[in-house]
């Protein structure tokens, strides 16, 4: 009770953007500006051409749309306020705003991570038993997969705005961050946060882990379905299928393996650094992955040529 008569309880946090780096903001904003509108309007691209386009209803392709617009849901959840920060000086953020912010950023993260799980399964089941393909991924299973991913994430970041909302917090409101990350804000309370710790350490291990595994899992079976291929061609457009999702794999789980770990274990990484790759971690993959599969995805790629051709094309005939 002595403690609460003689200390007030903060409403918002200051949001630093990237500490060492605020005379460049302004520079910074550039490209973090460029990478949400490309997400937003390829993204976008990416839904509306497997919507028109009969040829893309596949599952496949379906795991992709969803892919899609997780990442818009990412970058929307992020960029808009790392722009005020970089460019409007909007530094101040409410605290509960910054729970849901955090909230938010860490579901469409796991989402992400279960739907890389799903695109795995389905170059799996189309690689390595294809005569089962149609039965076994059908439109149902898709949906039903999906909700999954998100139902699944929905409940595991739930607790973490609560563990938060629990702490008391009194004099530290600066957040040497871009966004309201759950341990930055975590390490500002004023008390004890083991559990706060070892529940955010839990999730992001788990969602590590067991997303890795079931990824690595997939495509060990694939490799040694596609060597026992007797055809040369046969095996490389197996491996071919495979390319985009691998790169959207690599870019999504490098940044965060990065930024998780140094977290924990690089106290000699800069701030800065750290801040950057975090960042990255929510801007970069939603841009890369519409540019890996619309370049490696014929009917997208064709589709995309013709909508800001079609001008240049009606003059031609």
């Amino acid at each position: 009770m002595a403690d609460n008569a003689t200390h007030h309880y903060i409403s918002s946090f200051f949001l630093v953007g990237i500490p060492g780096l605020q005379d460049f903001h302004c520079w910074i904003g550039i490209p973090v500006c460029l990478l949400f509108s490309l997400t937003m309007l390829g993204n976008s691209i990416i839904i509306i051409n497997i919507k028109l386009e009969p040829s893309l209803h596949q599952p496949m392709y379906f795991f992709l749309c969803m892919l899609a617009m997780n990442d818009m849901a990412l970058a929307s959840s992020t960029a808009p306020k790392m722009l005020g920060i970089f460019w409007l000086d909007a530094h101040w953020i409410d605290f509960d705003i910054c729970l849901a912010q955090l909230y938010f950023i860490h579901t469409f993260c796991i989402i992400e991570s279960a739907l890389l799980v799903a695109m795995a399964f389905d170059r799996y089941v189309a690689i390595c038993i294809p005569l089962h393909y149609t039965t076994l991924l059908t439109t149902t299973m898709v949906i039903k997969m999906g909700l999954a991913s998100v139902l699944r994430a929905i409940f595991m970041v739930l607790p973490g705005p609560f563990l938060i909302r629990r702490l008391p917090y009194y004099t530290e409101y600066v957040i040497n961050h871009a966004y309201c990350e759950h341990m930055a804000v975590v390490k500002l309370a004023s008390a004890n946060t083991h559990v706060n710790r070892t529940y955010g350490i839990s999730v992001a291990l788990s969602v590590m882990v067991l997303g890795l595994g079931l990824i690595a899992t997939s495509y060990l079976k694939i490799l040694q379905a596609v060597f026992r291929l007797a055809s040369q061609h046969a095996r490389s457009k197996a491996l071919g299928t495979c390319a985009a999702h691998v790169c959207t794999i690599l870019v999504s789980y490098t940044p965060a393996l990065f930024s998780f770990l140094t977290h924990r274990i690089g106290k000699k990484v800069p701030p800065s650094v750290h801040i950057i790759f975090a960042s990255l971690y929510l801007l970069v993959p939603p841009t890369v992955n519409l540019l890996v599969y619309g370049i490696k995805t014929k009917q997208i790629r064709d589709r995309v040529i013709g909508l800001f051709f079609l001008n240049k094309k009606i003059s031609e005939n």
